[in-house]
């Protein structure tokens, strides 16, 4: 574990020294996340064909080529301010989007479950809706993590696609719990349908919990 770490920061030491100079934007964090995660994988291939860590590090390096093109198109973008503020306002419109649809989700969801109540259907019909309210949460956590702040860049998409499956797989087993548990009457079925979506939705998200990257202007 110590091992990884200390390549990690190696990984994020040489990236942030390739672009030392360049003025901050979104377009360069995202860039130097694409290239951060580029480098783990290929150094991760060399390593299983053989090399130490060292050999697989410079051999990952190596084979990304040169890169001062993109550093020079990035110095580029630090200094355009009419650049970052059309990327970011791009950005921002896509997230509100994502957002709103999410929570009008999710609205839709509570709304029919509330409505189906009163009616008096049985429970198991009842909570069928609620299936709406998970995908909504999934939606509202990806528009989020994805949303540049004033105080944090946006989130890899990649990552934050999994972030939102990680929230939406504990969403998603409360919604199977409460749903397997009015369907049986059985609270044992309700506990062991909720165990396995819950544990594999807390594995994901610790992972990616601890393993996330500093993303503070």
């Amino acid at each position: 574990m110590k091992n990884q770490r200390d390549l990690d920061k190696k990984i994020h030491s040489y990236v942030d020294n390739l672009f030392s100079g360049v003025g901050e934007s979104q377009q360069l964090f995202d860039l130097k996340e694409e290239l951060t995660t580029n480098l783990k994988e290929k150094i991760a291939d060399y390593k299983k064909a053989g090399m130490d860590e060292k050999e697989a590090f410079n051999e990952a390096v190596s084979s990304m080529g040169d890169l001062s093109g993109l550093v020079d198109d990035m110095r580029e973008v630090g200094k355009d301010k009419a650049k970052q503020a059309v990327y970011s306002s791009m950005t921002d419109r896509i997230s509100a989007a994502g957002l709103i649809t999410g929570i009008l989700i999710i609205s839709f969801g509570i709304l029919t479950t509330a409505m189906l109540f009163f009616m008096g259907l049985q429970l198991q019909s009842v909570a069928g809706p609620a299936i709406f309210v998970v995908f909504g949460i999934a939606l509202v956590t990806y528009s989020w993590l994805t949303r540049e702040t004033k105080k944090k860049y946006a989130m890899n998409k990649i990552r934050a696609i999994l972030y939102s499956v990680a929230i939406g797989l504990l969403a998603f087993s409360l919604f199977v719990a409460f749903t397997a548990g009015f369907a049986t009457g059985e609270m044992y079925i309700a506990i062991s349908s909720f165990m396995v979506f819950f544990l594999i939705g807390l594995g994901l998200f610790l992972g990616l919990l601890f393993t996330g990257t500093d993303r503070r202007k």
